[in-house]
C-alpha cells in the first residue's frame, strides 16, 4: 500500500526545543492542529546534549558499571556486559518491552508524546545524540505516528512499554499510522525519505524511561478540561436564564468574600455571559396578606446545580492552575535514569522517570471534572422536570397538533444518557495511584500508575463533555421554547452556533446525532469563540 503525501502547508513558524520553555499550549496546538509548525532543537539544546553524550563514552572507556549501558535493567542491574555488546542490549531493550495491549492511543496523544520525549531530551543530560531526537521530530513534522498500545505501563520506571513502540520506529522497526493507514515503519520511513538510526549505548534507554506518554494524556486532558470549565459555565447561564433565575446569585460580593480565586472567576464570567438578558428575573415577591403570611410567585433562591455552581466549576478552575504548573514542570524535565553531569564528569542514578507527579495532577482533573459532569447532570434534571423547570413542559417537548398528543417524549431518552456518563466519569475518580503494584521482580516495588491516572482523566473529562453537549441541546430547545430573541448577546451567540447544526426538536427522533455535533462544538471551541465575540462587542 503506497504511503499518503505529505499534506501541503505553508511553514508559519519554527518551535524551537530547549528543555525549558515548552509549554501545555505548544503540546496541545502541535498535537491536535498538525501541519504549519516546524520543531527543531536549539543549537544550546545540541551542545548540552553532545556534551553528555562525551561524559557517557568516557565512563564506557574507563570501565566502569554503568546502569542500563554497560549492565542489564532492573533487577538485572548487577549483571556486567562489554562496551561491545552496548548497542546490542540497547536493541534487544526495545524488543523485549513491546508487551503492550488494548487499542492503540489517539494520533493526538501519539503526536504530543514524540514532541514531550523529543524536549525532555533536549535538556542534555541523558547522554542520546542529536540524531535519533531529530528524527523523533522528523515523525511529528511527517505525522508518521508510532501504533503504541495504550496499555502495559505502570508508570514508575516512566512509560517503558508505550515508549518502547515509538522508539523502535526510530530504527525501522513496529508500524506506523499516517493519515489513517498502518504501514510498516521501514517502509514508511523510506517513503518520506528519512533514514532509521543505529542507537548507541544508552539511546534505547534514554528514548523509553521516561513519563512523556503519561504527560501526553494528561497535558491534552488538561487542555479539554479548560473547555469543560468555560462550557459549563456558558450552560450554568442559560440555564439560569431559561428557568427565569436570578443574575444577582452570580454578584461579585458574596463569591469576592469566598476569596477562592476559581470561583470568583467563574462566578464573574457566568455573569458577564447574562448581560443584557431579557429572562433573568427581578426577586420574587408577594402581597402579605391580613394574616402575615404569603406565598412568593417562586423560591428565593436557585438550587445548588445553579447557584453553587461557581463554587463547583471553580474547583475545576483552581485545579486546573496548579495542575498546570505541575505539567509545565515535567515536560520539561529531564525524566530519565540514570542522567550525566557534563559539569563534574558524572553519573547519577535516580528516579526521575517516576510518574507521581503526572498521576496526582491527573487524578484532581478527573474528580473536579467529574463534579462538573455531576452539576451539569442535576441543571439538566432541572430543564426537563415540569416541577423545576418554571413552566417549560415537561421533556422540553414542543407543542404539537392535538392528534400528536401524548406520543412524544422530547429529551426524556437524553437524560438516561447524561446519568450514565456522569456515572462513570464519578466511578473513574478512584485514585488509580492508590493501587501501586510491586513489579519486576520487585525493583519496581512502588509504582505511579500515572499512565493509567492520565488515561482515566482524559476519559473522564470526555465523559463530562458529552454531559455538557446533552446539556446544551436541552438548553437549546428551551431557548427556542423561551423565544431566543430574549437570551442575552453571549448565550444568543451560542444558540445560533448550534441552531447553524442541529435543529429544534419539533418531534421525537433520535438524538444521538444531535449529541456527536454539539459535542464536536465543544470540543473544538466554535461555540466559545462566537460567544467570546458577542459577549466582547456588547460590552464595548
Amino acid at each position: 500500500m503506497p504511503v499518503p503525501p505529505l499534506p501541503t502547508s505553508t511553514v508559519l513558524t519554527t518551535l524551537a526545543l530547549d528543555g525549558h520553555s515548552l509549554t501545555l499550549d505548544h503540546v496541545s496546538s502541535a498535537a491536535t492542529r498538525p501541519g504549519p509548525v516546524v520543531c527543531a532543537l536549539t543549537d544550546e539544546a545540541r551542545v548540552r546534549m553532545a556534551a553528555s553524550v562525551r561524559v557517557k563514552n568516557d565512563l564506557i572507556a574507563s570501565g566502569a558499571a554503568l546502569y542500563g549501558v554497560t549492565t542489564g535493567f532492573g533487577d538485572s542491574s548487577d549483571r556486567q556486559i562489554s562496551a561491545a555488546k552496548a548497542e546490542a542490549l540497547q536493541r534487544n531493550l526495545l524488543r523485549f518491552l513491546r508487551a503492550g495491549v488494548g487499542s492503540y492511543a489517539p494520533d493526538d496523544v501519539v503526536r504530543a508524546t514524540l514532541l514531550i520525549r523529543a524536549n525532555c531530551a533536549a535538556r542534555g543530560s541523558s547522554a542520546i545524540r542529536e540524531e535519533p531526537v531529530t528524527l523523533l521530530l522528523e515523525l511529528l513534522r511527517a505525522d508518521l505516528l508510532p501504533l503504541i498500545p495504550e496499555r502495559g505501563s505502570v508508570g514508575a520506571s516512566g512509560d517503558l512499554a508505550p515508549l518502547s513502540y515509538v522508539a523502535a520506529v526510530l530504527t525501522g522497526e513496529g508500524n506506523v499510522r499516517c493519515q489513517g493507514r498502518e504501514l510498516p515503519a521501514a517502509e514508511a520511513l523510506r517513503a518520506r525519505g528519512l533514514h532509521p538510526v543505529h542507537l548507541r549505548a544508552k539511546e534505547g534507554l534514554a528514548l523509553v524511561n521516561g513519563t512523556s506518554f503519561m504527560t501526553a494524556y494528561a497535558t491534552l486532558a488538561h487542555a479539554e478540561a479548560r473547555e469543560l470549565a468555560w462550557i459549563a459555565e456558558l450552560c450554568t447561564a442559560w440555564a439560569t436564564e431559561v428557568r427565569r433565575g436570578p443574575a444577582e446569585q452570580f454578584d461579585a460580593f458574596p463569591h469576592t468574600h469566598k476569596r477562592h480565586r476559581g470561583q470568583a472567576a467563574s462566578a464573574a464570567h457566568i455573569h458577564r455571559l447574562l448581560t443584557g438578558s431579557r429572562l433573568t428575573a427581578v426577586p420574587p415577591s408577594a402581597e402579605t396578606s391580613e394574616t402575615g403570611y404569603a406565598e412568593l410567585d417562586r423560591n428565593i433562591q436557585d438550587p445548588y446545580s445553579l447557584r453553587c455552581a461557581p463554587h463547583v466549576i471553580g474547583v475545576l478552575r483552581d485545579t486546573l492552575e496548579w495542575t498546570g504548573h505541575w505539567l509545565t514542570t515535567e515536560i520539561n524535565s529531564s525524566n530519565d535514569n540514570p542522567l550525566f553531569d557534563a559539569a563534574t564528569g558524572r553519573v547519577h542514578n535516580s528516579g526521575n522517570f517516576y510518574g507521581g507527579h503526572v498521576a496526582q495532577a491527573a487524578q484532581a482533573l478527573t474528580s473536579a471534572a467529574a463534579s462538573v459532569a455531576d452539576l451539569l447532570d442535576r441543571q439538566l434534571q432541572l430543564l426537563l422536570d415540569d416541577s423545576y423547570s418554571r413552566g417549560l413542559p415537561a421533556n422540553l417537548v414542543a407543542p404539537v397538533a392535538s392528534a400528536e398528543a401524548g406520543v412524544h417524549h422530547g429529551f426524556k431518552g437524553t437524560q438516561l444518557t447524561a446519568s450514565a456518563l456522569t456515572a462513570e466519569a464519578l466511578h473513574l475518580t478512584m485514585p488509580v495511584s492508590s493501587f501501586s503494584r510491586s513489579t519486576e521482580s520487585h525493583n519496581q516495588d512502588k509504582v505511579s500508575m500515572g499512565t493509567i491516572a492520565a488515561r482515566h482523566a482524559r476519559t473522564s473529562i470526555g465523559l463530562a463533555t458529552e454531559v455538557a453537549a446533552i446539556t446544551l441541546l436541552a438548553l437549546a430547545q428551551a431557548a427556542d421554547l423561551r423565544g431566543p430573541h430574549l437570551l442575552a448577546p453571549a448565550t444568543r451567540a451560542a444558540h445560533t452556533t448550534m441552531r447553524q447544526s442541529i435543529a429544534f426538536l419539533d418531534q421525537d427522533r433520535p438524538l444521538d446525532t444531535d449529541i456527536h455535533r454539539a459535542t464536536a462544538l465543544i470540543r473544538t471551541a466554535a461555540i466559545r469563540r462566537l460567544s467570546d465575540a458577542s459577549e466582547a462587542a456588547h460590552s464595548v
